[in-house]
């Protein structure tokens, strides 16, 4: 508890959290508010499903702000001040996860609730009911408090083996908007792989793909919009494969961190 105690202060001791947690706040609003109130007041854009869009640009804000809670630390050496004081690594290490998860979590929550709300609120012609009826209507909406943490878990894991903001923050960016895309381009094994890459598969959990199916577009380039595509994982499927990824790069970075000088 004290672990989880010390790793929450320092994450908030700068400003940057604080920043990143408003942008992906205002990153979902605004995406509700353009689906509530663009094309006749949402006749054509607004759904229980497409109120999240803006849930996508805010999961890379998140992944930014988990990456600077590790890198941020090698910076300014506080890491080893941190590991002096409390040698077994790894537990350092899972109380450091374990806030950034818990944050995220709640931050996803808040954002999506905010967006769905304000989407009913304001789409008076919506292109479906915005209720919260179906299991699916949930998952749409609460899957991301799953998906946020779990891309906190990757953003740490990659932090923990680069060590440097600007790296680890461009391989993460790279990584979920544009590699997973660029996989589906090659010929033969593209297609059939890159709907199981992480950021794609983790796409199909939250993707309503009827509701922008039926829009014409996807909700805007990246993997979120490839799975729409997509006919490999199942929405179930999908978030395995996601939490899988994440456990894998924790378990390599958590090994790696404990073997390397500090």
């Amino acid at each position: 508890m004290k672990l989880l105690a010390v790793e929450r202060i320092k994450l908030f001791s700068t400003r940057s959290p604080y920043w990143c947690l408003a942008l992906i706040f205002a990153a979902a609003l605004a995406f509700a508010l353009l689906m509530g109130l663009v094309t006749d007041h949402g006749r054509q854009f607004a759904s229980t499903g497409t109120s999240q869009a803006g849930m996508q640009l805010g999961m890379m804000v998140f992944m930014v702000l988990a990456a600077l809670s590790v890198t941020t630390e090698y910076r300014f050496s506080t890491i080893r001040s941190t590991f002096l004081a409390a040698p077994k690594r790894t537990r350092v290490l899972a109380a450091k996860t374990v806030v950034v998860m818990v944050v995220g979590a709640l931050i996803a929550v808040v954002s999506a609730f905010a967006a769905f709300f304000l989407t009913k609120l304001l789409a008076s012609n919506p292109l479906s009911p915005l209720e919260l009826d179906t299991v699916d209507q949930w998952r749409y909406v609460l899957g991301n408090a799953a998906l946020y943490p779990i891309a906190g878990v990757i953003a740490i894991s990659v932090g923990l083996l680069i060590r440097q903001s600007a790296g680890a923050i461009a391989l993460l960016l790279v990584w979920s908007m544009l590699i997973e895309s660029l996989v589906a381009l090659i010929p033969r094994f593209g297609p059939d792989v890159s709907p199981w890459l992480p950021f794609t598969a983790a796409g199909t959990f939250v993707t309503d793909k009827a509701a922008f199916a039926s829009m014409g577009q996807g909700p805007g380039n990246g993997p979120f919009a490839d799975a729409l595509k997509a006919s490999g994982p199942t929405p179930g499927q999908g978030l395995l494969v996601f939490a899988g990824v994440a456990v894998l790069l924790w378990l390599i970075a958590v090994v790696v961190t404990n073997r390397r000088d500090a």
